[in-house]
């Protein structure tokens, strides 16, 4: 699975995790700003399970830091901020 496409799967599960639960999804718009140190420590291939894991670091109404860490078998495979 390529990085980018790591980064992109880690963004929406913010993006759900950040959603307000009373609130429509057409309502919110949610833009993938920047990140910061990018690792990418093993590939990810077919087959393999990958857990997302992300933690808000700061949470303001209109911006918010996330931290990601992405798995496989408990090993970390990639870590943007």
């Amino acid at each position: 699975m390529p990085g980018v496409l790591i980064v992109e799967a880690m963004a929406q599960a913010a993006g759900v995790l950040g959603a307000e639960p009373d609130s429509e999804p057409e309502e919110k718009l949610v833009f993938l700003a920047m990140i910061e140190q990018a690792r990418f420590r093993k590939p990810v291939v077919p087959g393999d399970q990958m857990r997302i894991e992300v933690v808000f670091l700061k949470l303001k109404p209109s911006v918010a830091k996330i931290h990601g860490i992405a798995t496989v078998d408990g090993v970390v495979v990639a870590e943007p901020t």
